[in-house]
């Protein structure tokens, strides 16, 4: 279960970090929350549909395997795809809050937060992260941007699903996965984007689609659904083994 802390430099001088990837470091998983920053780099080997949230709303997600805890990139090897997500590669790191008072004023500061009982975290081996005398390292420095980055990623998500809702370019995927050794598996709870309705859009809605930056995320989108083909392959080969 994770326990976040507050990250500094006194209780956690002699954390580091493991960066390998394996299913003891809870990389087996299906999918992982994506951001359309990173969707041209995602889409290059990975499907990008969408899930409902609690709001009613969706969010997209890059998809790994087929059923829950199958991860079809990772093996005992490693994780094999050129990229992987920002938030698999964020852990075990979250942004956290630290509440303040200026001249009576509450004020709410973002702070970087590490989850202590994640299998990654000791204080043997991985990437340190602070320096003999306190300062952070460059891997800690490149997590906490990376942690900002996804922070203003989460706000573009909202922005640019709420357009292609308006827009009414996300339906309801049912995918029918047969595989070799005969049997049969079906891909559902998803929503993927239209490509008919991306193509009847109006000059004016791509305008502004291109205006907001959503324009190449949408098209990035769509390519990247040639990739459930490539998962099925994945699901065979590792089958045959």
């Amino acid at each position: 279960m994770a326990d976040y802390a507050l990250l500094n430099n006194v209780d956690h001088q002699d954390v580091r970090i493991i960066t390998e990837r394996s299913s003891r470091y809870g990389d087996n998983v299906m999918l992982a929350l994506t951001f359309p920053f990173e969707f041209r780099n995602v889409q290059a080997h990975y499907p990008i549909l969408f899930q409902n949230d609690a709001g009613g709303g969706y969010y997209p997600v890059a998809l790994f395997g087929f059923e829950k805890g199958e991860n079809l990139f990772l093996d005992d090897g490693g994780w094999h795809a050129g990229y992987i997500p920002a938030m698999i590669q964020r852990e075990p790191f979250l942004i956290g809050y630290q509440e303040s008072a200026d001249d009576g004023v509450g004020e709410r500061t973002r702070v970087l937060s590490l989850d202590v009982e994640h299998p990654r975290v000791n204080t043997k081996v991985g990437e340190p992260l602070f320096q003999p005398l306190g300062g952070r390292t460059p891997f800690l420095e490149n997590a906490a941007n990376l942690l900002e980055t996804i922070y203003l990623g989460i706000e573009h998500n909202k922005a640019f699903v709420a357009a292609l809702q308006e827009h009414d370019l996300l339906e309801a995927l049912t995918f029918e996965i047969a595989l070799q050794d005969g049997t049969r598996n079906q891909l559902i709870g998803f929503h993927c984007l239209v490509e008919e309705k991306v193509q009847a859009l109006s000059g004016a809605a791509l305008g502004q689609f291109n205006d907001k930056g959503y324009l190449m995320p949408m098209f990035m989108a769509l390519a990247s659904l040639a990739n459930i083909e490539r998962l099925v392959e994945l699901k065979n080969k590792r089958g045959a083994r």
